[in-house]
């Protein structure tokens, strides 16, 4: 593409935070996004018992908490099965030095050691007071909890309450599920609807949807292409490597959400970027190079047939006859003599032609005996 047509840098919006800095979906890891440059905040909320949503990326407490050491007989129940004040009183930054699933520990201060060690279950309504104050967007995947959970019917309004009470402004939040959506949008009409789930864009206007938030392979670069042009704004996740947030880049999407803003924000331009005219150059020369290789190849391998040629199977033979010595040549012969002794082949006249050429010690007589 041409340099001139690339668009503007995507924004980089914290997957739960800035995970490989802190443990994922507490205060910290949101507040170390923050320091990343951020420009929005994404989690992953359940609701509990008591109607309270809260933060947690798993259906279970085990690989993020303590609960193991607390509620020892409740370590595999669906997160959604505690009330609040149970779900306080769990420690959800222990595991991220015990495990140190991305190999930052070492390089993390002491005082962050010590933060990371006593973070807490976080609310979705502290997560939204967090990105009111720095004027971030949020957008989170809302999970709806068990059948035999008592918010099972009401767990949309207990997600809008938490919204209401945080005090957020409504254009700040990018809604993603589609259950009650109708609802919400008469409740909070300022929330921006986009959809989880890849839409055409007649579909998206029919249901009054801003934009999409997809899975990095869901969308193909004419697909972006089209969606920007019809003012569609697109979000992909999750995207951690320089390469392919700058091949998204160059496909002109709007915005990334990634677990590591921290690597994204050093990328202040595509790593690779090409002019057509600069492929075609390229792509010319690669053929001509390759073109004189298989020809190079072709009379290289000519010339040593030519050579081959010049001598015959009798010739070879005769010059590695000539190249042995005489001694080695006698013995043959007497090897071969013997040999057809033994297999009663010869003749009287073979004999004496041995005979003639210097083997006088072998005489019919002889034979006979």
């Amino acid at each position: 593409m041409n340099r001139a047509s690339l668009k503007q840098r995507p924004d980089v919006i914290g997957h739960r935070g800035a995970p490989m800095l802190a443990p994922e979906n507490t205060l910290m890891s949101f507040n170390k996004a923050l320091q990343q440059k951020v420009s929005g905040l994404e989690a992953d909320v359940a609701v509990s018992m008591d109607g309270v949503p809260f933060l947690m990326r798993d259906r279970t407490l085990k690989r993020t908490t303590d609960v193991e050491k607390v509620f020892p007989d409740r370590q595999l129940h669906d997160a959604s099965l505690f009330n609040w004040t149970e779900l306080r009183s769990l420690n959800a930054g222990q595991w991220f030095l015990k495990d140190d699933p991305y190999q930052a520990v070492q390089s993390m201060s002491q005082r962050d050691q010590n933060r990371a060690g006593n973070q807490t279950v976080c609310s979705l309504q502290e997560l939204l007071r967090v990105a009111m104050r720095s004027n971030r967007s949020v957008i989170f995947n809302l999970r709806r909890p068990p059948p035999e959970h008592p918010r099972y019917e009401s767990w949309i309004n207990d997600t809008l309450q938490a919204f209401r009470r945080s005090g957020i402004p409504q254009e700040q939040v990018m809604w993603t599920p589609d259950a009650g959506r109708g609802m919400v949008q008469e409740v909070a009409p300022g929330f921006q609807q986009i959809s989880g789930v890849k839409l055409s864009v007649e579909a998206l206007r029919e249901r009054g949807l801003a934009g999409l938030h997809l899975r990095y392979n869901q969308a193909s670069t004419a697909e972006i292409r089209e969606l920007l042009v019809n003012n569609v704004s697109l979000s992909l996740y999750t995207v951690n490597e320089p390469w392919l947030y700058s091949v998204l880049w160059c496909s002109g999407v709007t915005a990334v959400s990634s677990d590591a803003p921290q690597i994204l924000k050093k990328v202040p331009y595509p790593i690779w970027i090409m002019s057509p005219e600069e492929y075609c150059l390229v792509w010319i020369t690669l053929d001509l190079v390759s073109f004189a290789v298989v020809i190079g190849i072709f009379v290289f391998q000519k010339w040593r047939l030519s050579g081959m040629r010049s001598y015959n199977p009798e010739q070879i033979m005769l010059s590695a006859a000539v190249r042995r010595p005489s001694r080695d040549v006698s013995l043959m012969k007497e090897k071969l003599i013997f040999s057809e002794i033994n297999n009663g082949t010869s003749s009287a006249e073979e004999l004496s032609l041995y005979a003639e050429n210097g083997y006088d010690g072998y005489t019919n007589e002889g034979i006979a005996n």
